[in-house]
């Protein structure tokens, strides 16, 4: 039973399984008592230490709300950061993926250092991949509490419920969102309707961070896998599987981004 739970545990996408299950891992220790607080937020000052305390930079963006948040984020991340690495068509490799991480991560802690002084930063960086994965669903619906709505008015619906509930994470969202809208001009907008060149785009090194070697170790011996210029990429691969939203919506349409 074991075994056939964590088969289908790997052929989740690698990255959406990998974020959600540190976010909940993470915040089961920290918030249980077990991880302290201290050693996960982010300040500017501890980047400066010897050694640096570097692991901030993705330790600040784990740390789940209490409660039933434990469950939740975790789940919302993996909902959208599955969507953007198998289906999404701004992201048809895996490498564009993560580099949409890390830039709006960046983002996000940029403007909260500068502007708002948080330091954890785990609701922005939902409302940023909520608004990416359901921005190419219009025409489609999607069910937010007791209500439907138009897919691509997930994040401002969210933005309500935060104004209802918990007001004071509405700044931290907004960062997250704005971060999303800055990524989609600078490599979508500002390409294809301004002229201009991609400002953000995937570099070389991310590339090899997630290339599969073409060399693979095996208890029995050495596989060597075949390089061929037909396969395709891994968003390609998983663009009939993945998606944001369920089945049942799909039926709504695709409908059309219109800039």
């Amino acid at each position: 039973m074991s075994s056939q739970i964590m088969d289908v545990y790997m052929q989740t996408p690698p990255m959406a399984r990998t974020l959600a299950t540190a976010i909940f891992v993470t915040s089961i220790f920290a918030h249980f008592g077990v991880l302290p607080y201290a050693w996960l937020y982010f300040t500017e000052d501890r980047l400066f230490h010897l050694p640096p305390e570097i692991w901030r930079l993705v330790t600040s963006f784990l740390l789940s709300s209490p409660q039933f948040g434990i469950i939740l984020d975790p789940y919302f991340v993996y909902t959208y950061v599955s969507h953007l690495e198998t289906s999404n068509p701004k992201f048809p490799r895996k490498e564009d993926a993560l580099w949409y991480l890390i830039t709006v991560g960046g983002i996000i802690i940029t403007v909260n250092r500068l502007f708002l002084g948080n330091a954890f930063f785990l609701q922005g960086l939902t409302m940023a991949l909520c608004y990416t994965a359901t921005q190419d669903q219009r025409g489609a619906k999607a069910g937010f509490l007791f209500f439907t709505v138009p897919a691509q008015l997930m994040p401002y619906c969210m933005l309500l419920y935060s104004l209802l509930m918990n007001p004071m994470a509405i700044p931290l969202q907004l960062s997250g969102l704005f971060a999303a809208h800055l990524h989609d001009f600078l490599t979508r907008i500002w390409p294809e309707f301004g002229g201009g060149p991609n400002l953000l785009s995937t570099p070389a090194f991310v590339s090899k961070l997630v290339t599969t070697p073409r060399f693979l170790q095996r208890e029995y011996g050495t596989a060597i896998r075949p390089q061929s210029s037909n396969q395709p990429s891994g968003g390609a691969r998983g663009a009939s599987t993945g998606s944001v939203l369920p089945d049942s919506w799909k039926t709504r349409g695709s409908g059309h981004r219109l800039g």
